[in-house]
């Protein structure tokens, strides 16, 4: 039963209202003035407290100060006749829950009631009602023959109901909702499977924006000379995290345009983000750039040549223009950026790539404190907004939008929490990504890869001539039969990229304007 406090020094004429929620099934105990209400609250737990404004001895501010010094999470209604603007603020200066005006009727406090006490049940309820319905709708779409489009809306709607669900705290539908997304990866594995190499090259009419178009149509087109053009990259960032930090970024920005496009394969740094500097594939990479250009087998660090990249493809396409490029990958860095800012402001494009979310999915995989900390994936989007506020990164964007400039945010991949170990040999030069595999004499279960005998049709480096990529699909993850149980456990449940699913693939591009 749900227990009421109401304190008002005409509680006796309140008389009807409080037989009118005794018949509701709720237990209200009154008293007439302040003291006598802090008294109730030392000695009895109370659900909610209805607080009359002025009252003879202490006021119902002072009342309502006093309860939460000691109760701060007990909600708090304040009832006056007065409409004074000074009273107001003090009252919500004071955390209330609510504030009514004298008269009051019955509904109101009913209401009042309801909105503070119910409102999360009444949420829940609806929302698990609306997604028992979307259920059905997303169901039968996903039998469709859908569109390079299509596949991008129907992410978009699971990614919104998933935050959802994990706000209304249903278990029920949310394993509902987690099944259904396992079945959409499974049909979206195949669509891939069927359609990739067509849309690399050229064989079809439902190609999408993948990762070496992205800087040609999303960015360079928005080059002016007027004010500079910030494109800020943060490796390795999901669709649902950008959702979740979609409002912080509403306080500083407009939000002029929000697309997905997609990765290319492998949804690797070393390959997608490489692709998106050059505006080239990869094998084309390789034979522009020789001597900047490494494969996996090849010793050195990968990504080490973005900066070289970025100036041949402003070039290709004309833009003879000041720039910038800068690669963040810890947080001293950060903070010199950071400090920097001003000063790029004479440039056209300022191209920043901050690696932290991937350092930060890395770091789940090798570190126990934050396997800890990111157990699922409501936790791993937690993570990401508790880092964000207190980064460097977040100064950035806020100097950034008080120039109003124009911002691209972006991403190069995503990545999957991976639950299902797929068996995989190779030579000692296979490369050790989770997510997918190259190399000469692969041996693995076909029905859960996505191969490219001929890593040619896919625009992938052949290293040898037997060399091949396989990408694993949905959740699953290469495991070598060696020391295999050791390895399932260390790294099932982890974050991982490379591979095909929705998470990795499809990816957010947001055009944004300071306010």
């Amino acid at each position: 039963m749900i227990n009421i406090l109401w304190a008002d020094d005409e509680i006796d004429l309140l008389k009807p209202h409080v037989l009118f929620l005794e018949e509701k099934g709720y237990h209200v105990e009154t008293v007439n003035n302040g003291d006598d209400a802090l008294e109730k609250v030392r000695q009895n737990h109370f659900d909610i407290v209805f607080l009359d404004e002025q009252m003879p001895g202490i006021s119902g501010i002072e009342t309502l100060m006093k309860v939460k010094q000691t109760h701060p999470s007990l909600p708090v209604v304040m009832i006056t006749k007065s409409e004074e603007e000074n009273i107001m603020d003090d009252a919500i200066g004071s955390k209330i829950s609510d504030y009514l005006i004298k008269p009051v009727n019955p509904r109101q406090i009913l209401l009042s009631i309801k909105k503070n006490l119910d409102s999360k049940r009444l949420m829940s309820e609806k929302t698990t009602s609306q997604y028992q319905q979307e259920f059905r709708n997303i169901g039968m779409t996903l039998g469709d023959n859908l569109s390079t489009d299509e596949w991008i809306d129907i992410y978009k709607k699971i990614v919104y109901w998933e935050i959802e669900l994990e706000e209304s705290k249903d278990e029920g539908m949310f394993e509902i909702l987690k099944t259904q997304k396992q079945e959409a990866n499974n049909l979206f594995a195949r669509f891939v499977e069927s359609n990739y190499t067509d849309w690399l090259n050229g064989n079809s009419n439902d190609s999408p924006l993948l990762s070496h178009q992205l800087f040609k149509e999303k960015v360079a087109n928005e080059i002016s000379g007027s004010k500079p053009l910030f494109m800020i990259l943060i490796d390795n960032l999901r669709y649902d995290q950008w959702m979740m930090l979609r409002p912080i970024f509403r306080e500083f920005f407009r939000i002029e345009k929000e697309e997905l496009y997609y990765s290319i394969l492998p949804t690797a740094t070393q390959y997608s983000r490489n692709a998106i500097f050059a505006g080239l594939l990869p094998s084309e990479i390789e034979k522009m750039f020789p001597n900047l250009w490494l494969n996996d087998e090849d010793e050195g660090g990968k990504n080490l040549h973005e900066d070289k990249f970025l100036e041949n493809q402003l070039k290709r396409l004309g833009k003879n223009i000041k720039h910038s490029y800068h690669k963040i990958t810890n947080l001293n860095n950060g903070k010199k950026l950071a400090d920097n800012i001003p000063n790029l402001m004479s440039n056209q494009l300022n191209v920043i790539v901050y690696n932290f979310v991937d350092m930060l999915s890395h770091a789940r995989t090798d570190m126990e404190v934050i396997r800890e900390l990111a157990d699922d994936e409501a936790a791993y989007r937690s993570l990401t907004i508790s880092w964000f506020e207190h980064s460097p990164l977040f100064d950035i964007f806020r100097q950034i939008a008080e120039k109003k400039c124009r911002v691209i945010v972006t991403t190069d991949h995503g990545t999957i929490r991976v639950t299902a170990p797929s068996k995989v040999i190779g030579d000692r030069n296979t490369n050790t990504n989770l997510r997918y595999k190259q190399g000469k004499n692969l041996s693995y279960v076909k029905k859960e890869v996505f191969e490219v005998r001929n890593p040619t049709d896919a625009f992938l480096p052949k290293q040898h001539v037997s060399s091949a990529f396989i990408f694993a699909k949905e959740d699953m993850f290469f495991a070598y039969p060696n020391n295999y149980n050791y390895y399932v456990n260390y790294y099932r449940n982890t974050f991982q990229h490379g591979g095909v699913s929705l998470e990795e693939m499809l990816i957010p591009v947001v055009s944004l304007v300071g306010k």
